[in-house]
């Protein structure tokens, strides 16, 4: 169904954006972001910090002072917001319980249509993974989420005149395409279309050229016809693994988001993507930007 340019932008309407923090470096770059994804989408920005209950173990002292200074900083980062994003309405806010009960319980309550969250990567057996909080939030949350993993080159007003888009033609790339689209339109922003071909068996019958130039055909449907970007659209189709491509045409373009659509699959811990598993783990912890994970039926 065509989507008119209009219709392409309100389909990705932000009204409340969850920020999870934890007062980390990490957390305040990630802030920037989502305060100003607020700001231009006119959304309310609710920050949420997860304290975990009070091990009382310890001597009072230990965790009267774990308090007060999560008091201060709570204090400060209110500051923060009202100075420099004072035309966004926004709340700090200290929950008991674990990162991903305070998360679920805010996202519940306001409805959230984006999540917002600096990660870490750490070395698993073999692999890159997210930290478990974060990994289960990508897995569960009903809304997109937005990462920004340890190589992200972050800055004080976000530059987003690159977006990368990667599709596998699954489902998932439906939603996926309409955020890529609509934060284009809303930032000006080149866009780039990508699908990566992996390793091929040699008896296949569809030639090489044939399957990359269908391919560069489907990825121009994805955007309608009738949507009007106000910059260049590109369609790239790529050989070889597909973090390693995605992660290189992101260098190459110098992109300021990667966009990967997204489906839930059950009994997997972990797997949050069309793309595989490690893929998208890989993708996270190594972009030099934020990565969008938009999952089928996101609206």
């Amino acid at each position: 169904m065509q989507t008119s340019t209009k219709e392409a932008q309100a389909s990705i309407a932000l009204k409340d954006i969850v920020f999870a923090t934890d007062f980390s470096p990490a957390a305040e770059n990630a802030l920037l972001y989502a305060a100003d994804l607020a700001r231009r989408f006119h959304a309310e920005l609710h920050v949420v910090n997860a304290v975990e209950p009070a091990n009382y173990s310890l001597p009072p002292e230990t965790w009267h002072t774990a308090d007060e200074a999560r008091e201060l900083e709570t204090k400060k980062l209110r500051t923060f917001l009202q100075t420099s994003f004072p035309e966004i309405e926004s709340e700090v806010q200290l929950w008991e319980g674990t990162v991903s009960q305070v998360l679920t319980s805010a996202i519940d309550r306001d409805s959230a249509d984006l999540v917002v969250l600096g990660t870490h990567g750490r070395t698993g057996v073999g692999k890159l993974l997210l930290g478990s909080s974060a990994e289960e939030i990508l897995r569960n949350a009903p809304c997109p989420v937005l990462t920004l993993g340890p190589h992200t080159e972050t800055e004080q007003q976000w530059q987003l005149n690159e977006i990368l888009y990667a599709t596998d033609f699954s489902p998932a790339s439906l939603s996926g395409a309409r955020y890529a689209i609509a934060l284009a339109q809303e930032y000006g922003a080149k866009l780039t279309l990508l699908h990566v071909v992996e390793g091929r068996k040699t008896d296949e019958l569809v030639h090489e050229s044939d399957l990359i130039a269908s391919s560069a055909r489907l990825l121009r449907k994805l955007v309608p016809e009738d949507v009007e970007l106000r910059s260049e659209l590109r369609c790239e189709v790529k050989q070889g693994v597909p973090a390693d491509k995605i992660l290189e045409v992101a260098q190459q373009i110098h992109a300021g988001l990667i966009v990967l659509g997204a489906r839930r699959v059950s009994g997997v811990p972990g797997a949050a993507s069309h793309l595989p598993i490690a893929t998208v783990h890989k993708v996270i912890a190594h972009a030099p930007c934020p990565v969008l994970t938009v999952r089928h039926g996101n609206s």
